[in-house]
């Protein structure tokens, strides 16, 4: 790839596809999101953002999964602060596209700013691969709860 477009959609699905190819076997997940854990006694992981089912962020999905070494299928992963910069950090150019909502980058933003707040607190990555997955963690089931028509079993 020569020359990297972050302005327009072709440009930005032309990046995508480039680095999703530099991942052996990567499909794109059903849904996915950055939490982090809650500041209070509650259980409920945080999501600032959710990429549901049907969702449109699958530059967002492969900039994370390559910053944290995810090759596809429904994980959970911890998000340390470094890699979440890292993602923010390699997103940002798609800023670029002025005529898209970057949902996903405002959510890391977000999630970096409690983290810095609060050093406690800890962030996760929820990949799901295929939603008759088994739910991977108690991040991934408060994840899922914010779909429709869903409950979660852990």
């Amino acid at each position: 790839m020569t020359e990297l477009d972050w302005s327009t959609p072709e440009g930005l699905a032309a990046i995508e596809a480039h680095l999703a190819g530099r991942i052996e076997g990567w499909r794109s997940p059903v849904a996915w999101a950055v939490g982090i854990s809650p500041a209070t006694s509650s259980p409920e992981w945080v999501f600032p953002h959710v990429n549901t089912p049907g969702g449109t962020h699958g530059l967002s999905a492969v900039v994370l999964a390559t910053v944290l070494g995810h090759e596809g299928g429904s994980e959970t992963l911890t998000v340390s602060h470094a890699d979440l910069e890292a993602a923010v950090d390699s997103l940002a150019p798609a800023e670029a596209a002025a005529d898209r909502s970057h949902p996903n980058l405002v959510a890391w933003r977000e999630v970096l700013h409690e983290l810095e707040g609060n050093p406690f607190r800890e962030a996760v990555a929820v990949f799901v691969g295929d939603l008759d997955d088994p739910v991977s963690s108690e991040a991934d089931a408060s994840m899922r709860l914010t779909f429709e028509d869903v409950d979660p079993v852990l």
